[in-house]
Protein backbone atom coordinates (compact mmCIF):
# COMPACT_ATOMS: atom_id res chain seq x y z
CA UNK A 1 0.00 0.00 0.00
CA UNK A 2 1.33 3.45 -0.93
CA UNK A 3 0.66 6.69 0.93
CA UNK A 4 1.80 10.26 0.14
CA UNK A 5 5.10 11.31 1.64
CA UNK A 6 4.51 13.74 4.51
CA UNK A 7 7.38 15.91 3.25
CA UNK A 8 5.27 16.89 0.27
CA UNK A 9 8.00 16.14 -2.25
CA UNK A 10 5.85 14.05 -4.56
CA UNK A 11 7.33 10.74 -3.55
CA UNK A 12 5.22 7.81 -2.53
CA UNK A 13 6.25 5.72 0.43
CA UNK A 14 5.02 2.16 0.56
CA UNK A 15 3.59 1.15 3.87
CA UNK A 16 6.13 -1.61 4.39
CA UNK A 17 5.04 -5.20 4.08
CA UNK A 18 8.53 -6.41 3.23
CA UNK A 19 11.88 -4.70 3.68
CA UNK A 20 12.11 -3.70 0.03
CA UNK A 21 8.91 -1.68 0.44
CA UNK A 22 10.92 0.81 2.48
CA UNK A 23 12.49 2.08 -0.74
CA UNK A 24 10.54 5.25 -1.68
CA UNK A 25 9.61 5.96 -5.28
CA UNK A 26 7.46 8.34 -7.31
CA UNK A 27 4.18 7.05 -8.68
CA UNK A 28 5.37 7.00 -12.28
CA UNK A 29 8.65 5.28 -11.47
CA UNK A 30 7.43 2.38 -9.37
CA UNK A 31 8.29 0.05 -12.23
CA UNK A 32 11.92 1.20 -12.11
CA UNK A 33 12.20 0.10 -8.50
CA UNK A 34 10.41 -3.18 -9.18
CA UNK A 35 12.53 -4.08 -12.21
CA UNK A 36 15.75 -3.03 -10.47
CA UNK A 37 15.00 -5.22 -7.46
CA UNK A 38 14.03 -8.25 -9.52
CA UNK A 39 16.98 -8.00 -11.91
CA UNK A 40 19.42 -7.16 -9.12
CA UNK A 41 18.49 -10.15 -6.99
CA UNK A 42 18.48 -12.50 -9.98
CA UNK A 43 22.10 -11.46 -10.56
CA UNK A 44 22.94 -11.97 -6.88
CA UNK A 45 21.55 -15.50 -7.04
CA UNK A 46 23.63 -16.14 -10.16
CA UNK A 47 26.75 -14.83 -8.43
CA UNK A 48 26.11 -16.99 -5.36
CA UNK A 49 25.69 -20.05 -7.58
CA UNK A 50 29.34 -19.75 -8.58
CA UNK A 51 30.42 -20.26 -4.96
CA UNK A 52 30.48 -24.04 -4.84
CA UNK A 53 32.59 -27.03 -3.90
CA UNK A 54 32.31 -30.81 -4.02
CA UNK A 55 33.03 -33.47 -1.43
CA UNK A 56 33.01 -36.50 -3.80
CA UNK A 57 32.83 -39.27 -1.16
CA UNK A 58 29.77 -37.60 0.36
CA UNK A 59 27.78 -36.29 -2.58
CA UNK A 60 28.05 -35.58 -6.29
CA UNK A 61 25.76 -32.57 -5.78
CA UNK A 62 27.81 -29.39 -5.15
CA UNK A 63 27.60 -27.32 -1.99
CA UNK A 64 26.48 -23.84 -3.12
CA UNK A 65 25.59 -20.45 -1.63
CA UNK A 66 22.65 -19.79 -3.93
CA UNK A 67 20.05 -21.35 -1.64
CA UNK A 68 20.93 -18.82 1.07
CA UNK A 69 20.50 -15.92 -1.35
CA UNK A 70 17.22 -17.31 -2.69
CA UNK A 71 15.55 -17.38 0.73
CA UNK A 72 17.07 -14.05 1.73
CA UNK A 73 15.93 -12.43 -1.52
CA UNK A 74 12.43 -13.80 -1.04
CA UNK A 75 12.25 -12.46 2.51
CA UNK A 76 13.37 -9.03 1.33
CA UNK A 77 11.20 -8.88 -1.80
CA UNK A 78 8.06 -10.77 -0.82
CA UNK A 79 6.30 -13.60 -2.63
CA UNK A 80 5.63 -12.10 -6.06
CA UNK A 81 8.88 -10.20 -6.53
CA UNK A 82 10.87 -13.04 -4.96
CA UNK A 83 9.31 -15.54 -7.35
CA UNK A 84 9.92 -13.14 -10.24
CA UNK A 85 13.60 -12.77 -9.30
CA UNK A 86 14.08 -16.54 -9.14
CA UNK A 87 12.08 -17.01 -12.33
CA UNK A 88 14.28 -14.47 -14.10
CA UNK A 89 17.41 -16.20 -12.80
CA UNK A 90 16.16 -19.54 -14.14
CA UNK A 91 15.28 -17.96 -17.48
CA UNK A 92 18.68 -16.28 -17.73
CA UNK A 93 20.43 -19.58 -17.16
CA UNK A 94 18.12 -21.49 -19.49
CA UNK A 95 18.77 -19.01 -22.30
CA UNK A 96 22.51 -19.53 -22.12
CA UNK A 97 23.94 -17.16 -19.55
CA UNK A 98 26.46 -19.04 -17.34
CA UNK A 99 24.39 -18.47 -14.21
CA UNK A 100 23.80 -21.95 -12.84
CA UNK A 101 26.22 -23.66 -10.45
CA UNK A 102 29.71 -23.81 -11.86
CA UNK A 103 28.88 -21.55 -14.80
CA UNK A 104 26.53 -24.06 -16.39
CA UNK A 105 23.59 -22.97 -18.52
CA UNK A 106 20.98 -24.18 -20.97
CA UNK A 107 17.68 -26.03 -20.82
CA UNK A 108 19.52 -29.29 -20.12
CA UNK A 109 19.93 -28.10 -16.52
CA UNK A 110 16.22 -28.73 -16.04
CA UNK A 111 16.54 -32.42 -16.85
CA UNK A 112 19.76 -33.25 -14.97
CA UNK A 113 19.95 -34.86 -11.54
CA UNK A 114 20.10 -31.47 -9.80
CA UNK A 115 17.10 -29.96 -11.60
CA UNK A 116 14.88 -30.45 -8.55
CA UNK A 117 16.87 -27.86 -6.64
CA UNK A 118 16.19 -25.30 -9.37
CA UNK A 119 12.46 -26.00 -9.25
CA UNK A 120 12.70 -25.85 -5.47
CA UNK A 121 14.18 -22.35 -5.67
CA UNK A 122 10.96 -21.05 -7.21
CA UNK A 123 8.61 -22.73 -4.72
CA UNK A 124 10.83 -21.76 -1.80
CA UNK A 125 10.96 -18.12 -2.89
CA UNK A 126 7.18 -17.88 -3.04
CA UNK A 127 6.65 -19.54 0.36
CA UNK A 128 9.36 -17.55 2.17
CA UNK A 129 8.06 -14.36 0.56
CA UNK A 130 4.55 -15.07 1.83
CA UNK A 131 5.86 -15.65 5.35
CA UNK A 132 7.84 -12.41 5.20
CA UNK A 133 4.69 -10.55 4.16
CA UNK A 134 3.09 -11.87 7.34
CA UNK A 135 5.92 -10.34 9.38
CA UNK A 136 8.04 -13.43 9.96
CA UNK A 137 11.17 -11.54 8.92
CA UNK A 138 11.00 -9.09 11.83
CA UNK A 139 12.13 -11.45 14.61
CA UNK A 140 15.04 -13.87 14.54
CA UNK A 141 13.06 -16.94 15.62
CA UNK A 142 10.38 -16.60 12.94
CA UNK A 143 12.90 -15.40 10.35
CA UNK A 144 15.01 -18.50 10.94
CA UNK A 145 11.93 -20.74 10.81
CA UNK A 146 10.79 -19.18 7.51
CA UNK A 147 14.20 -19.64 5.93
CA UNK A 148 14.52 -23.16 7.31
CA UNK A 149 11.17 -24.03 5.75
CA UNK A 150 12.29 -22.50 2.47
CA UNK A 151 15.54 -24.42 2.48
CA UNK A 152 13.79 -27.69 3.33
CA UNK A 153 11.54 -27.15 0.31
CA UNK A 154 14.65 -26.85 -1.87
CA UNK A 155 16.24 -29.96 -0.35
CA UNK A 156 13.09 -32.08 -0.54
CA UNK A 157 12.38 -31.14 -4.15
CA UNK A 158 16.04 -31.68 -5.03
CA UNK A 159 16.06 -35.03 -3.27
CA UNK A 160 12.82 -36.13 -4.89
CA UNK A 161 14.13 -35.36 -8.37
CA UNK A 162 17.40 -37.12 -7.58
CA UNK A 163 15.48 -40.17 -6.36
CA UNK A 164 13.82 -40.59 -9.76
CA UNK A 165 17.22 -41.64 -11.11
CA UNK A 166 19.03 -43.14 -8.13
CA UNK A 167 16.31 -44.22 -5.71
CA UNK A 168 15.13 -42.90 -2.37
CA UNK A 169 18.00 -44.18 -0.21
CA UNK A 170 20.75 -42.63 -2.32
CA UNK A 171 18.70 -39.45 -2.71
CA UNK A 172 18.56 -39.03 1.05
CA UNK A 173 22.21 -39.90 1.71
CA UNK A 174 23.64 -37.91 -1.22
CA UNK A 175 21.17 -35.15 -2.06
CA UNK A 176 19.74 -34.18 1.34
CA UNK A 177 21.67 -35.42 4.37
CA UNK A 178 25.12 -33.98 3.47
CA UNK A 179 23.71 -30.46 3.26
CA UNK A 180 21.67 -30.29 6.46
CA UNK A 181 24.38 -28.94 8.77
CA UNK A 182 25.93 -26.45 6.34
CA UNK A 183 22.52 -25.24 5.19
CA UNK A 184 21.34 -24.76 8.78
CA UNK A 185 24.36 -22.55 9.44
CA UNK A 186 23.61 -20.57 6.27
CA UNK A 187 19.98 -20.14 7.30
CA UNK A 188 21.04 -18.87 10.73
CA UNK A 189 23.29 -16.28 9.09
CA UNK A 190 20.55 -15.25 6.68
CA UNK A 191 17.97 -15.08 9.47
CA UNK A 192 20.04 -12.56 11.42
CA UNK A 193 20.10 -10.01 8.60
CA UNK A 194 16.49 -8.87 8.26
CA UNK A 195 15.52 -8.64 11.95
CA UNK A 196 18.68 -6.60 12.47
CA UNK A 197 17.83 -4.37 9.52
CA UNK A 198 14.27 -3.81 10.76
CA UNK A 199 15.63 -2.98 14.22
CA UNK A 200 17.98 -0.37 12.79
CA UNK A 201 15.18 1.18 10.73
CA UNK A 202 12.91 1.46 13.76
CA UNK A 203 15.68 3.21 15.73
CA UNK A 204 16.00 5.97 13.13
Amino acid sequence: MQVPNSKGNGLLVTRPTTFSDLIPTSGRLVWVREVSLIVGFSLLIALAAQVRFFIPPISEVPFVASNMIVVLAAAILGSKRGLAAVGLYLAEGALGLPFFAGGNSGFSAFSGVTAGYLFGFAVSAFVVGLLAEKGWDKRFATSFLAMLIGNLIILVMGGFWYSLTFGVELAFTRAILPFLLADTIKMILAAVILPSAWFLVKKR
